[in-house]
């Protein structure tokens, strides 16, 4: 399968889109790299940055071992955390047969976000984004 080169701001703002309750949009790739990362205006950042930094390295982290496990318990669609202030979804995007494709989207919401529609529709866009 072949992948455009992404426009990462777009995706951003397609995703940012989608819920008025999304606070933060992060798009890395396969190495931990940061590609974009933006909050939504207005949105006042909850961790300092090296604190936003680490929590980003976990959850990478976490989605590594995940992949090297999903050949016994399948391929990991998302991961929601729910934490009192906010909730954290991550979730893969790319080209699971190249990991030079592979990214992953690391987003806040605020608590009351419908995470279930946000999940899906990242799905919807992402996939139309990437496809040629």
């Amino acid at each position: 399968m072949d992948y455009k080169k992404i426009d990462y701001e777009k995706m951003y703002e397609d995703i940012i889109k989608i819920d008025p309750n999304i606070r933060l949009v992060t798009i890395c790739d396969s190495k931990g790299r940061v590609m974009y990362s933006q909050h939504r205006e207005g949105v006042k950042n909850l961790l300092t940055t090296e604190e936003s930094k680490e929590s980003l390295e976990l959850a990478i982290n976490a989605w590594k071992l995940r992949t090297k496990l999903a050949p016994k318990i399948g391929k990991g669609k998302y991961v929601l955390a729910e934490y009192e202030k906010l909730k954290r979804i991550t979730m893969p995007v790319g080209d699971d047969n190249n990991n030079d494709n592979n990214h992953l989207l690391y987003i806040t919401t605020e608590i009351q976000a419908d995470h279930s529609n946000i999940i899906r529709r990242i799905g919807e866009i992402t996939i139309r984004k990437l496809l040629l």
